[in-house]
């Protein structure tokens, strides 16, 4: 079975590193958390695509399995029901 694929973007601010370390809490051994610093850029451009394919309109911000789920601040009910940490 393919792990799920839990994205987080991030400006790589305080309050983005606290989301991401809840998004990692929440994780199980079924999920593969990536994260993506928007303000560093990728070396391939990926995460600014995935970002516009998105929709990330702010961060932090988080996807689970290509699809935007959280956009506008962690909420660990809605990232629950979209299947983190099942």
């Amino acid at each position: 079975m393919a792990k799920r694929l839990v994205e987080v973007f991030t400006a790589g601010c305080s309050v983005c590193e606290g989301a991401v370390q809840q998004v990692k809490d929440l994780a199980c051994d079924k999920c593969e958390v990536v994260v993506y610093d928007l303000n560093r850029k990728c070396d391939t451009l990926e995460c600014e695509e995935k970002a516009r394919e998105y929709g990330v309109k702010s961060v932090p911000a988080v996807a689970i399995n290509g699809e935007l789920v959280s956009n506008n601040g962690i909420d660990t009910g809605e990232l629950k029901a979209a299947g983190l940490g099942q």
